[in-house]
């Protein structure tokens, strides 16, 4: 059975608001919304002789009821499943257009947004997977910008397909961020001349570039209003700070070549992950 969009819930507050974000998202793109908590070790406790149906949590059955009264009109359906939480969301994903999960503090580091399961999670899913917090540092709204992180003289179609689109569902300008430093530093060279003049020279080139290389998509989405900004920033940065006025960061994930190869996140998007102050969208290319 095929999912529109998927929501791994726990009870949690993150989870709340993960529920909320993609039955926003699943009624904007007209899809059905499947609602799955992964219940573990505690599953068999779970399990009751009635009807042959599952005792399901209260504040698991609080946060699937809210959703349902909230959006009348949407399909919803529920599910509880035994295993590991990561390998069995990422399961359930891959017949899904798009994964959400919430955001989970780890210990009492307050600068450290996402758990294990969620960066496991991300790194396995073959759908995009979304990481949604609760807090009151986020932005107010869908008007909010949508930011999308590129790399390289190609920018990946697939990620760039995925922000273009969510930015014209949402009625979001898009911006497009993508840092160019050398190993002497931002735009910097040793020879003896004017070093301002020939950062902004190598700027201005390079900004030229990376219009150039979106303007397919920008005849795609006509109506996206589309920033295209090269920063002296490490990556990492220039896109946590990007966060701070974004309704949404999209962020690619590679996936592995090989079968036998671990799935994982890279640094840029790991340190994204934890220190953003509005959802993110991994999503996975080749």
């Amino acid at each position: 059975m095929s999912h529109g969009v998927v929501v791994g819930i726990d009870g949690s507050a993150q989870s709340a608001a993960a529920a909320a974000w993609a039955a926003g998202e699943a009624e904007r793109r007209g899809l059905g919304l499947h609602i799955v908590h992964v219940a573990g070790t505690e599953f068999d406790a779970l399990e009751r002789d009635l009807g042959g149906d599952t005792v399901v949590p209260q504040p698991i059955a609080e946060i699937r009821d809210r959703v349902a009264a909230a959006l009348p009109g949407l399909a919803v359906s529920f599910e509880i499943w035994p295993g590991n939480p990561a390998e069995t969301l990422a399961a359930v994903g891959g017949r899904a257009e798009l994964l959400v999960l919430g955001s989970r503090g780890l210990g009492g580091f307050t600068g450290l947004l996402v758990g294990s399961v969620g960066l496991r999670t991300a790194a396995r899913a073959g759908c995009p997977v979304v990481l949604v917090r609760a807090g009151e540092d986020g932005p107010g709204g869908p008007s909010s910008d949508v930011v999308v992180g590129v790399a390289g003289d190609r920018p990946c179609d697939a990620v760039l397909e995925f922000a273009f689109r969510h930015a014209a569902d949402t009625g979001s300008a898009l911006r497009v961020v993508e840092s160019r430093t050398t190993s002497h530093g931002p735009y910097s060279t040793e020879a003896p001349v004017d070093q301002q003049q020939i950062r902004e020279s190598l700027a201005a080139a390079e900004q030229l570039r990376l219009r150039d290389a979106l303007s397919r998509w920008r005849e795609k989405y006509p109506d996206v209003r589309t920033e295209a900004e090269v920063c002296a920033w490490s990556p990492a940065r220039a896109l946590v700070e990007a966060s701070r006025s974004a309704s949404l960061v999209v962020l690619g994930r590679r996936t592995p070549k090989h079968q036998v190869a671990a799935p994982r996140l890279g640094s840029v998007t790991q340190s994204v992950l934890h220190h953003a102050h509005s959802p993110v969208a991994v999503v996975p290319h080749d």
